[in-house]
């Protein structure tokens, strides 16, 4: 077998001969180039093909071409494409798999094992000055918790890498019904017809719609037609829609509560926001009136982030407020998560004329499968399903049909069950952490849900809760400040989601957070 080793020269090389540049390093005009990474052996230097390919795969690693995980060609097939012989890209392989970048997994091929971290940056903050914990930020992103949260912090949270992930907003993962969703899914392929695969209805299937009616009428007290259940693909893009929507009606305002999810502002955009307060009783309707919004947006079975339950004489007022042209968005986000009180029912049950219901199964199942529900009003239906056609036609229909057989077959409501003692333990560990070492908190909202909030006294703490939050990230736990959901001055607090960490790692991420208070 030929072999490159950087220092012979590529006579291996299997097509022939021009003269020129080209063929002075051992590749003529006729060498093959590849789909992977583009490469074109006519770039490697004379007498450096081994040398070459291997450099170019480690730079493909580097920048995120390919992650962990993923899979070389066959070192035939490769050679094939390049018009090499096969030795040079065994070379190249043998030299990646000696510096740790690459393995041979049998049958499975040889595989990305390790992505260089990138080199370390000094946070802006540091440079400026501010606090230590501020600039204790991830080199990522050196301004996460320093500058105020743009549309991506989200999203570069959860891609920055922490022992404990004690960040809002999701169930126990590791609980998915795999099984059950297997099954569902073979049930479903098996019963369907050449033209189920075809273009839908944009407001869904009409399977899972009569599901979904079902269940909210089960689990939520909500009496539905099919006919006004739209599939979305989650809260996120119920939003959206009704953003749309309701410019084209001429509203311009959705209050918010105060505080209220920095996530649900930013789907609102370009909306304004005016903030109303909460209070032990849920949203003060007096200060809505003042805002003079025609809509609001609410969490009123477990409001985020404080947890507390819209009560009673809010709901009446709320419900006259309605009445008088009011509009409300009921984000249902997680009501069927509860644990020490009894079930609330929703809004729109009580006032379906006035209320916008949206739904998800994000904190059933999981947020990748992206599917949702919205119940509008007669009056805003049409414009919400043409608006929907024009996004993208509808959701896809298989997912649609296997969530509608595991709500039909009894699957999900098991899976509830399961997850609620999952949840339970959880939050039961992460309240007797807090107890043991962050004594001076007060716990929030925990009756129900998938995170609690704390908020701590100026005895207890006398930094902004972004510095903290910066310093338990750079102690390898992940939070939210509070002041990320708020648009008014409020004590310090944080936002902890519990559901998807062991009881172990909650413990373990309380424990530091208390450390550095």
């Amino acid at each position: 077998m030929n072999r490159s080793n950087g220092s012979s020269p590529d006579w291996s090389i299997t097509r022939g001969g021009h003269s020129g540049p080209a063929a002075r390093a051992g590749v003529t005009e006729a060498a093959a180039t590849s789909d992977f990474l583009q490469l074109d052996p006519r770039d490697a230097p004379r007498g450096g093909l081994g040398d070459w390919l291997a450099r170019r795969i480690r730079e493909a690693i580097a920048d995120g071409r390919l992650t962990t995980g993923s899979r070389l060609p066959a070192t035939r097939t490769l050679a094939a494409e390049l018009g090499v012989s096969r030795g040079v890209v065994t070379e190249a392989y043998r030299r990646l798999t000696e510096d740790g970048h690459v393995a041979g997994r049998g049958r499975s091929g040889t595989v990305v094992v390790a992505v260089p971290p990138p080199p370390p940056t000094r946070p802006a903050a540091a440079r400026h000055g501010s606090s230590p914990a501020a600039s204790a930020a991830p080199t990522s992103r050196p301004d996460l918790f320093t500058a105020p949260p743009d549309l991506g912090v989200f999203d570069a949270l959860r891609a920055t890498p922490a022992r404990v992930d004690l960040t809002p907003g999701l169930p126990d993962l590791a609980a998915f019904p795999r099984a059950a969703w297997l099954r569902a899914e073979r049930a479903v392929l098996a019963g369907l017809t050449p033209s189920d695969f075809g273009y839908g209805d944009p407001r869904g299937t009409p399977a899972l719609r009569a599901a979904v009616t079902r269940w909210l009428s089960l689990n939520r007290g909500i009496v539905a037609d099919p006919d006004g259940v739209m599939i979305v693909n989650g809260t996120a893009q119920a939003l959206r829609l009704l953003v749309d929507v309701l410019r084209a009606e001429g509203i311009t305002d959705v209050a918010v509560e105060e505080p209220g999810s920095l996530g649900v502002r930013q789907h609102l955009r370009p909306l304004g926001t005016p903030p109303v307060p909460v209070d032990a009783h849920g949203v003060r309707v007096d200060a809505l009136r003042a805002t003079g919004a025609r809509a609001v947006l609410l969490t009123p079975a477990h409001q985020f982030p404080t947890g507390v339950v819209l009560g009673g004489g809010r709901r009446r007022e709320l419900m006259d407020w309605a009445r008088d042209g009011g509009l409300v968005i009921e984000d249902d986000y997680d009501a069927e998560h509860r644990y020490d009180r009894p079930a609330v029912p929703a809004l729109r049950a009580q006032l379906p004329e006035h209320v916008c219901y949206a739904g998800s199964v994000s904190k059933l199942l999981a947020p990748a499968l992206r599917l949702g529900w919205l119940l509008a009003p007669p009056a805003y239906r049409a414009a919400l399903v043409d608006a929907k056609r024009l996004i993208d036609l509808g959701n896809a229909a298989l997912p649609q049909l296997v969530l509608a057989h595991l709500m039909a077959s009894g699957d999900l409501e098991r899976h509830l069950r399961l997850i609620r003692r999952h949840h339970r333990r959880r939050r039961d560990a992460m309240i007797g952490a807090i107890r043991t070492y962050l004594p001076g908190a007060v716990v929030h909202g925990a009756a129900a849900g998938l995170h609690l909030m704390i908020t701590l006294d100026a005895r207890t703490y006398e930094g902004s809760d972004a510095d903290l939050a910066a310093a338990a990230l750079a102690h390898g736990v992940k939070v939210h400040p509070l002041s990320w959901h708020t648009q008014l001055p409020h004590r310090p607090g944080l936002v902890l989601g519990y559901a998807a960490g062991s009881p172990t790692q909650i413990v373990e991420g309380v424990k530091v957070i208390g450390g550095l208070v």
